[in-house]
C-alpha cells in the first residue's frame, strides 16, 4: 500500500485548519487515514504548526511520501533535515553526536528567525498604532485649531463694539464735572 503524508482540511469557508496525517495515497482527501500527525493552522502570522515529529520522523523513515505541502511543513519543523542526517549516520559520514548537534543548532537558528519575525510583527503594530494615535492626535488639535478661528471674529465684534461705548462713558464724566464746577 502506497502512503502518503498530507493535509485534511477542516475549518470554515475562508478559515482553512488543516490537519497532518498519513493515509492511503488512493483515499480522498478528507476520508479515510490511518493515522493523524499533527495539525497546521495558517490563519495565525506565523502559521501555527503542531507535529509529533517522532511519529512523522517513523512514517518518513519507512517510506511514507508528503505531498508539496505537506513537505514544506515537514522541512519547516526539521523532519526531513533529521532524516537526511540519520542517512548521513548510517552511511559513515557523521558520528550521531555530530549529527545531534548540526540539529540542534538548526533547530536554535531555526527558533530565533521565528521569534524575530514575531518580534518584527509586534513591534510594527506597535508601530503603526502609535503612528495612528499621533495621526489622530494632530487631526483633534487641527480640528480645535479650526474652532477657535471660526469662533474668533465672533469674540472680536463684541470687543469692538463694546470699546466705543466705553469711551463714551469716559467722555461724558468729564464733561460733566466742568459742567459742575462753571455753576
Amino acid at each position: 500500500m502506497a502512503t502518503k503524508i498530507r493535509l485534511q482540511r477542516f475549518g470554515k469557508k475562508g478559515k482553512p485548519f488543516f490537519h497532518v496525517v498519513v493515509a492511503d495515497s488512493r483515499s480522498p482527501r478528507d476520508g479515510k487515514f490511518i493515522e493523524r500527525l499533527g495539525s497546521y493552522n495558517p490563519n495565525t502570522n506565523p502559521a501555527t504548526i503542531e507535529i509529533n515529529f517522532e511519529k512523522t520522523l517513523a512514517w518518513v523513515n519507512s517510506g511514507a511520501q508528503p505531498t508539496d505541502t505537506a513537505r514544506a511543513i515537514l522541512s519547516y519543523k526539521g523532519v526531513l533535515y533529521k532524516k537526511h542526517l540519520e542517512g548521513g549516520v548510517k552511511k559513515g559520514a557523521l558520528t550521531q553526536e555530530q549529527a545531534d548537534e548540526k540539529f540542534t543548532a538548526w533547530l536554535d537558528a531555526k527558533a530565533d528567525k521565528i521569534s524575530g519575525k514575531s518580534e518584527g510583527l509586534a513591534t510594527s503594530k506597535a508601530d503603526a498604532r502609535k503612528a495612528a494615535l499621533a495621526a489622530e492626535a494632530k487631526k483633534k488639535e487641527d480640528r480645535a485649531a479650526a474652532i477657535a478661528a471660526k469662533n474668533a471674529p465672533v469674540a472680536e465684534e463684541v470687543v469692538e463694539e463694546e470699546a466705543p461705548a466705553a469711551e463714551a462713558t469716559e467722555e461724558a464724566p468729564a464733561a460733566e464735572t466742568t459742567t459742575e464746577g462753571a455753576e
